[in-house]
């Protein structure tokens, strides 16, 4: 199948060593598909422009706690980047181009935004997937808090991260150690595109879920639970072929998954068996 151009540039940035993907160029990429005459160059330079009056903010001492207060100071009180609780699920809040036009989005984009400033100023940050809010890490040596983009870059401890969990499900959740590990640029993308999947399928909006499922293909290709999703879409859209090829290959990798019934089921109704 022929993807359209900025697939293609999409698929060219992820395939390269995971350390050497242009995070936010991908993510353009990304919303470049949803808006074709977007150019990701005009938004690379605003975030070079942002990390330029950063830098001139910053103290000749650049010690990590003063860097992290300018790059508060310059985002949220100058600029006046703010987390979208009231429109959470607006996808607009998941599209970097968007984001920086209106200064609003949800955490994963928000720490995008402050993880490419801070890179720019030389001060290497990265991100944190705990389940249902992610935030950022200084990558310094011996230097163990994190940041909470979507929460005016609140300096947090592992303690904090407990209370945020808690918040995020309504009850107590344990903070497990992996939960504050960094996220490679892949699973970073990932995470992006599963939030859009989902915003789109909760609208009923199938070609667009679609789209975003190939692209989380593309950074894990033997995900069974994309494939299966992939399928699944597949199927509602008309496409048997194709949805009967995922699901048998999702059946083959997972055998027995709780859903195999259900699956099998399909595959039984799309062969007229």
């Amino acid at each position: 199948m022929d993807f359209p151009p900025a697939r293609q540039r999409f698929y060219q940035e992820i395939h390269q060593p995971d350390e050497a993907i242009d995070l936010a160029r991908a993510a353009l990429y990304i919303a470049q598909e949803e808006y074709p005459p977007l150019d990701p160059e005009e938004y690379l330079n605003a975030l070079d422009v942002m990390a330029a009056e950063v830098e001139e903010r910053l103290p000749p001492e650049r010690y990590p706690l003063r860097v992290i207060q300018a790059l508060n100071r310059y985002l949220y009180e100058d600029l006046g980047y703010v987390g979208n609780a009231a429109q959470y699920y607006d996808p607009r809040n998941s599209y970097l181009n968007d984001v920086i036009e209106r200064r609003r989005g949800i955490p994963i984009t928000l720490s995008l935004v402050y993880l490419e400033v801070a890179k720019r100023v030389g001060f290497p940050m990265a991100g944190v997937g705990m389940p249902g809010h992610f935030l950022i890490r200084p990558t310094v040596a011996d230097m163990d808090i994190l940041i909470d983009p979507f929460h005016q870059g609140a300096v947090m401890f592992a303690e904090d991260c407990q209370e945020r969990l808690s918040q995020v499900y309504g009850r107590s959740v344990e903070l497990r150690p992996e939960f504050l590990q960094p996220v490679s640029n892949r699973q970073f993308l990932a995470r992006m595109l599963t939030n859009l999947k989902m915003i789109y399928l909760n609208q009923e909006d199938l070609p667009r879920s679609l789209s975003m499922v190939e692209r989380i293909l593309m950074l894990f290709p033997d995900a069974p639970q994309e494939q299966r999703d992939r399928g699944i879409l597949y199927y509602h859209l008309g496409r048997w072929p194709e949805a009967s090829l995922d699901l048998e290959a999702y059946l083959d990798q997972v055998p027995t998954a709780r859903d195999a019934k259900l699956i099998r089921n399909l595959l039984a109704q799309m062969s007229g068996s």
